[in-house]
């Protein structure tokens, strides 16, 4: 594997390591969060510029289900942490705080609402790469072979991950928070370790849905070009 391969792969993997620090607001604190973000947008240019060919892309060749779905997801992707960015300047407190604001309950709404919308993009967007993380990984690891007993235990692993990601998003009301503003609605009590497991068995949902959804497409794809 190339050096670069391994810097995207290094980048993509602090990229998610802090937008679950990010989340962590309440256990963290403000300053921590603001000097975590400011990192954040910068992986996420390095991250964009790293991939700028795929924008030139967009405008070219013909559209399918897989190509479509693929698009959608960056370009919302890339609103929501653009959103989230700037609306982190205006209601930033130790950073940036020549820029005050007499109001700013809506800005706060926007950039929280906008942060979880983010997070659940970026978990999307991981599973539409899952197969060549996977890939990847196998390269660096040194794995060349398939194994039935590897690939039957890693997906008892995910949907364990799943269903306990499902279980957490109904307790921790995930679904009000992509859709209400609620600053009180944060468990000043959750422990560090359980915050990190129940995000990350959120991202499990999302990564290995998208993951799955889109093998499925690329057979029906498949199918329907042998048809032709």
């Amino acid at each position: 594997m190339n050096r670069l391969m391994v810097f995207r792969l290094g980048v993509d993997l602090a990229m998610t390591v802090l937008m679950l620090v990010a989340m962590a607001y309440h256990i963290t604190g403000n300053t921590i969060h603001e000097v975590v973000g400011v990192v954040l947008l910068v992986l996420f240019i390095i991250h964009n510029v790293l991939n700028r060919r795929w924008y030139k892309t967009i405008i070219k060749g013909k559209y399918n289900a897989q190509r479509v779905l693929k698009i959608a997801v960056n370009l919302l992707f890339l609103v929501s942490m653009v959103v989230v960015m700037i609306s982190s300047v205006p209601i930033s407190q130790d950073i940036f705080p020549f820029f005050p604001i007499n109001n700013d309950m809506i800005i706060r709404q926007i950039h929280v609402l906008t942060a979880y919308w983010g997070f659940i993009f970026m978990a999307v967007h991981i599973g539409l790469s899952w197969g060549t993380i996977i890939n990847a990984v196998r390269k660096m690891s040194g794995i060349t072979g398939t194994s039935r007993i590897r690939t039957t235990a890693l997906r008892v692993i995910a949907v364990m991950i799943v269903v306990y990601g499902v279980q957490t998003s109904f307790e921790t009301d995930m679904g009000s928070k992509l859709t209400i503003y609620n600053p009180f609605g944060w468990n000043f009590d959750e422990p560090t370790m359980g915050f990190l497991i129940d995000y990350l068995s959120v991202m499990g949902i999302y990564i290995c849905g998208t993951h799955y959804a889109l093998k499925f497409v690329q057979k029906q794809e498949k199918a329907k070009a042998h048809k032709i």
